[in-house]
């Protein structure tokens, strides 16, 4: 089963009344050849208006402002998802030099997915894994990736609280560890730094048994789907996607919600707001097949009670999630 009913829950608490609270979120999935978004819902409390547009990366992004004194938010995007199976590996994979002889055409047309970004600089640690992974790649551009995103789930490991929200691969350096959005930036840094175009890939990852015709009333609750991974350009072959966090295959269990040069282009939800009050934020995601306790499918239309949106003002943040 690869239709998925995904309900994603944001919760901000206040200490104190607050007020004018901006905010911008990412939340809507992607629909393309690869996938369909069948269905998108996004709901807040306090109720509110708003509008959508497409960033300069073709993600959707909601914003919508809440004026009057309010003790809390709650932002719920709902979606119903349909991961497509992709297409077979390329016969003939692009090598390496031949990508490396159209270098500075795809520079200039794939600049921001190339140059270091505060989250992912080029620092000299990383050098060694591009050898190594130039070495065991038999020569591609698709196996210098894969031998990358290997290199680095062997390499480092998985601690949640090794890193936080605005760590970059520096952090994840220095204390060989992080958590998914930190192994995304790492591979992403190893590919730039030998001159592949790299993403931030932003999405959900289905818990194994949730894609499961048995596991049709199944729910995965605490935000353990909320995810992050990284897609490598290869010129004729498109964009590869790999998982260095899993060290597995892209497949069928990854929904894909939004790309960037780094986690700062995709955050799911960001905002300001006005008021001394301290904050508390909790998310909780929930995943499970879109059928209905008949097996019935469940294609609501897509829908938001979100029209027009001051600009941002210099205000108390709304905390980010790390995606883990």
């Amino acid at each position: 089963m690869n239709r998925y009913h995904l309900v994603h829950t944001t919760q901000f608490r206040y200490d104190g009344p607050v007020s004018e609270s901006y905010n911008e979120v990412r939340l809507r999935p992607i629909h393309d050849e690869k996938q369909s978004c069948l269905s998108f819902r996004l709901n807040t409390s306090p109720s509110s208006l708003g509008t959508a547009y497409r960033d300069a990366y073709g993600n959707w992004v909601h914003q919508f402002n809440i004026l009057r004194e309010h003790r809390q938010l709650m932002i719920e995007a709902e979606s119903v998802v349909l991961v497509h199976e992709g297409a077979a590996p390329s016969e003939k994979p692009t090598k390496l030099e031949q990508f490396d002889s159209r270098m500075d055409e795809f520079f200039e047309e794939y600049y921001d997915f190339m140059a270091a970004t505060g989250y992912v600089p080029h620092p000299p640690q990383l050098l060694e894994i591009v050898e190594a992974a130039s070495v065991a790649g038999g020569g591609t551009v698709a196996g210098f990736a894969r031998a990358a995103s290997e290199l680095i789930h062997q390499r480092f490991r998985y601690v949640k609280g090794a890193t936080h929200v605005h760590s970059s691969i520096m952090d994840s350096l220095a204390h060989g560890a992080g958590v998914c959005q930190d192994f995304a930036h790492l591979l992403l840094g190893v590919v730039r730094m030998r001159g592949l175009p790299g993403r931030y890939v932003s999405g959900y990852l289905v818990p194994p048994g949730a894609e499961g015709p048995s596991a049709k009333q199944e729910e995965v609750i605490g935000g353990h789907a909320s995810h992050a991974w990284a897609e490598v350009f290869a010129a004729e072959d498109g964009w590869l996607a790999f998982d260095p966090t899993l060290g597995n295959p892209v497949g069928l269990r990854h929904v894909r919600v939004a790309y960037g040069r780094d986690y700062g282009d995709v955050a799911p939800v960001r905002g300001v707001y006005k008021g001394l009050a301290g904050q508390r934020l909790s998310v909780d995601v929930r995943v499970r097949p879109a059928l209905d306790e008949e097996g019935h499918e469940q294609l609501a239309k897509a829908s938001s009670n979100l029209g027009e949106t001051p600009s941002h003002l210099d205000l108390p943040q709304q905390p980010q999630q790390q995606q883990q």
